[in-house]
């Protein structure tokens, strides 16, 4: 499944595409479960614009307690799902301009370290709700 195409189609399926944290996850999580189909049905979509960004590219907005799609993110995702050749040709991409560029990430041994503190801390926190629900 592709994780930005997926957040792309679930917002526009909310009005005025703005949708609470909790609301995202949990449709998203339909979908990431719903089979077979819609990993292929986004893995087609996400082909049509393989440099897809959507926060960089200004194509999803985060707002307070949710995020929400912007008119150039619904310009976007019109342009994966058209046909090519029956709606409009291939070269008609909508421009997607980079407003910033994309920091970095940081190495690999970095990325690790911070990976293993994380499963450290919630193997922790686990540990703690267990002692204390006991």
């Amino acid at each position: 499944m592709n994780f930005q195409v997926t957040v792309l189609k679930v917002l526009v399926s909310y009005p005025d595409g703005f949708a609470v944290m909790d609301d995202i996850k949990r449709d998203m999580a339909i979908l990431a479960t719903s089979g077979r189909d819609w990993a292929d049905r986004t893995r087609r979509l996400a082909a049509r614009v393989p440099d897809l960004d959507i926060f960089s590219q200004g194509l999803v907005d985060r707002e307070s307690g949710g995020w929400k799609i912007t008119g150039k993110g619904r310009t976007v995702l019109e342009f994966m799902e058209a046909r090519p050749g029956v709606d409009r040709p291939v070269e008609a991409i909508p421009p997607v301009a980079v407003d910033a560029p994309v920091p970095p990430l940081p190495p690999l041994a970095e990325r690790a370290k911070r990976r293993r503190e994380r499963r450290e801390r919630r193997r922790e926190g686990r540990e703690r709700s267990r002692a204390t629900g006991s």
